[in-house]
């Protein structure tokens, strides 16, 4: 085989790669965790002088493991609340802990039904998946645990009545024996909650007391993905480290002396944020103002909880003295715009709370390039045809060496077939004699694979923005298209729409066969580029040519139509350039006369076999 030969092979075969290397079956369920009866539960208890109090109370939670994943009772169910009502934010504070346990975003629903739930983003002990926000303090000397608040204290308003972004709220909680326990409340236009901490000491002696925040949820989600090319469990950042943790990495943790459970604890953080993150919503933990603080990621075997907490400081409160601490508490959508804002005023690396993947340096300038074109265009699907544009246009000069040289080495080809009958079998001549013909008339060919290997980075770094980045979460295009981060809903069953049967769920394996519009104009349009040069003599090359734009066409059917929409523009793109740049080179494609060969070399072939089978038959 000649090096043309084992170029285009080559070619072919890494285009393959892209496609298989994500089209993977999703991860086996992961298996239930074992639940230890004996795990010790985390100390409440002071140790006299230390410079550190124990770890953060826990209770008020179920403290036998629940059989299923299913709602526990809550002890606080009766407790009084506060409403939450912003433009964009909607839900209630428990007084009983003074928790941020319900909270539902407005501005996104579950599925495209008009009339569909809005997005639960925290929900109370009780429901499936609890998931909710403590804030408190873990007695010091001079305190015992229960002259602290813990999650059931029934904290009392003292201002406002319900939270909004002009009126914040603030509880108290007095415990009786000299200790006022103060918490204001105030949350922003978008996703930014922030909590005051304070205590006034009215007593004759100093105490201690040290702060923490916590972020709690009840088992692991129950819609979690469980894809690789998305990470959903716990991330933190810690002094500049970007740290992302999957949900079953926290139990199989070491278990920690001072948590009494497996915990995974980063001490002196002087800049950083921890919390959960899912597909499209995260909660995160800011502490500010403070020189340093602990970060920990911990699980509760019997109750089956993980918690993401921040403990600040131990503070020295002496009589007639007031301190108080902040935390900020991000819990809500994973946008651009707004992480992008928050890390503008001064929370580090906001930005990478969202999954940017290995080929961070590719997928943050395409998803900015993306947004910004839908801000000017409105429309992602015609935003995505125009970053396929661009991608094109940097590509260009590139792309232009490949196809002046594949202009050539069509040019060439009478030569080369010279070549091989004069060398016969002889195949070191023949390699010897084809490097001196490249040379002479300066034809790399190589050349051709160079576009595809840079497209291998850029298509991955595309599908990871589709699928990861909230703006494409049901992005419209036009028509059926109403949600570019999902397959192409229509389908060859129902005849895209005009027969009255339902398409196959876009998860079973009927809809890898019958696929929508969107797949099948990626095959044609893969067969239309292929039409601008003839079939190769090859039988080999001519196998794969032939099978390539419909093994392609099934393979996509699948994947995001943001993503096939992309692809198509590509092709469209590639063979505009293509025929434009030949013509320029003195080679005119025969587009129509290479699409009416291959269909008269298809007869041929059924002729050939139909001709063939009676022989053999009358040769028995």
């Amino acid at each position: 085989m000649d090096d043309q030969n084992k170029n285009l092979i080559l070619a072919t075969a890494l285009s393959f790669l892209v496609i298989l290397l994500w089209f993977v079956l999703f991860p086996p369920p992961e298996p239930d965790i074992p639940l230890d009866a004996t795990a010790p539960a985390a100390s409440t208890a002071d140790s006299g002088d230390s410079a550190v109090p124990a770890a953060p109370p826990i209770s008020g939670e179920a403290t036998t493991a629940p059989a299923t994943q299913t709602a526990t009772a809550d002890p606080t169910a009766d407790a009084p609340r506060v409403a939450i009502d912003t433009a964009r934010l909607s839900g209630s504070i428990s007084l009983a802990g003074g928790r941020l346990d319900d909270l539902r975003l407005k501005d996104y629903r579950e599925t495209l039904e008009p009339d569909a739930d809005i997005v639960t983003m925290l929900s109370p002990v009780g429901t499936a998946g609890a998931y909710y926000a403590l804030h408190g303090w873990a007695p010091g000397s001079g305190l015992e645990a229960n002259a602290v608040p813990d999650p059931n204290t029934l904290w009392t308003v003292v201002e406002g009545d319900t939270l909004t972004p002009s009126t914040p709220v603030a509880l108290e909680w007095d415990n009786g024996i000299g200790q006022v326990f103060r918490r204001d409340i105030s949350v922003d236009e978008d996703y930014m909650f922030t909590v005051t901490q304070s205590v006034t000491n009215t007593a004759n002696t100093a105490v201690r007391a040290a702060p923490y925040g916590m972020i709690t949820r009840h088992g692991i989600p129950a819609d979690i993905r469980n894809f690789f090319i998305l990470h959903e469990g716990a991330v933190a950042m810690a002094n500049g480290e970007l740290a992302e943790t999957n949900w079953d990495d926290i139990p199989d943790a070491d278990i920690d002396p001072n948590w009494g459970r497996p915990a995974i604890v980063t001490p002196d953080v002087a800049e950083g944020w921890i919390g959960f993150t899912d597909h499209f919503w995260q909660s995160i933990l800011i502490p500010t103002g403070v020189p340093s603080f602990e970060q920990a990621l911990t699980y509760a075997p019997r109750t089956d909880v993980f918690r993401a907490v921040t403990r600040l400081p131990t503070q020295d409160i002496a009589p007639g003295a007031t301190v108080s601490v902040t935390t900020q508490l991000f819990a809500g959508a994973k946008e651009w715009d707004a992480i992008r804002d928050y890390q503008q005023a001064g929370v580090e690396g906001f930005i990478d709370s969202i999954d940017w993947g290995w080929f961070f340096f590719l997928t943050k300038p395409i998803f900015w390039l993306l947004h910004e074109m839908n801000l000017i265009i409105g429309n992602m699907g015609w935003s995505i045809i125009g970053l396929t544009l661009v991608i094109k246009a940097i590509l260009f000069p590139l792309a232009y060496k490949s196809y002046v040289s594949m202009a050539k080495m069509k040019e060439l080809q009478p030569q080369m077939e010279a070549l091989k009958e004069s060398a016969g079998d002889d195949k070191q001549k023949l390699q010897q004699g084809m490097m001196e013909l490249y040379k002479k008339e300066k034809v790399n060919p190589a050349a051709g694979c160079l576009p595809i290997l840079l497209q291998i980075p850029i298509f991955f770094s595309l599908y990871k923005v589709i699928f990861v980045t909230i703006e494409l979460r049901h992005a419209p295009f036009f028509g059926p298209f109403q949600d570019l981060s999902a397959p192409d809903p229509t389908s060859i069953m129902n005849l895209f729409g005009l027969l009255p049967i339902a398409p196959p769920e876009p998860t079973s394996i009927m809809a890898l066969i019958f696929i929508g519009i969107l797949p099948i104009l990626l095959g044609i349009s893969m067969w239309l580029q292929q039409k601008l040069n003839p079939a190769p003599t090859d039988p080999t090359q001519q196998m794969i040519f032939a099978w390539m734009p419909w093994v392609f066409m099934f393979m996509l059917g699948g994947f995001a139509s943001g993503l096939v929409v992309y692809w198509i523009a590509n092709n469209t793109i590639t063979f505009t350039q293509q025929y434009l740049i030949m013509r320029s080179q003195g080679y005119k494609p025969d587009l129509l006369g290479n699409i009416k060969g291959s269909f008269k070399k298809t007869a041929k072939a059924d002729a050939a076999n139909s001709t063939k089978a009676p022989s053999k038959k009358g040769g028995k």
